[in-house]
C-alpha cells in the first residue's frame, strides 16, 4: 500500500498557520505572503497523524489528504 499524499491550494489558503503549528515537519508558511508551503507531499510515517490533523483543522480547507486505495491483490 502506498503512503497518503497531501496537496494544498494556495489560492484558498487564508494564512491562519494552523497547518504549520500542527505539523511543522510537513507544512510551513511563506515568509512573503504567509500562505501555506507544503514541505512533504508524502509525509513520513512519523508525521502522518499530524498531517491528517492539520488537514482537518485548516479553516479554509486548503489542504487535501489523498488516501491510497486499498490493495485488492490478496
Amino acid at each position: 500500500m502506498s503512503a497518503p499524499r497531501l496537496s494544498v491550494d494556495r489560492e484558498r489558503c487564508i494564512g491562519a498557520g494552523m497547518c504549520a503549528m500542527t505539523a511543522p515537519d510537513v507544512f510551513d508558511q511563506d515568509p512573503d505572503d504567509g500562505l501555506v508551503l507544503l514541505l512533504h507531499a508524502e509525509p513520513p510515517a512519523a508525521h502522518r497523524a499530524a498531517a491528517r490533523m492539520a488537514a482537518g483543522v485548516c479553516p479554509s480547507g486548503a489542504i487535501t489528504l489523498h488516501e491510497p486505495e486499498p490493495d485488492d491483490r490478496m
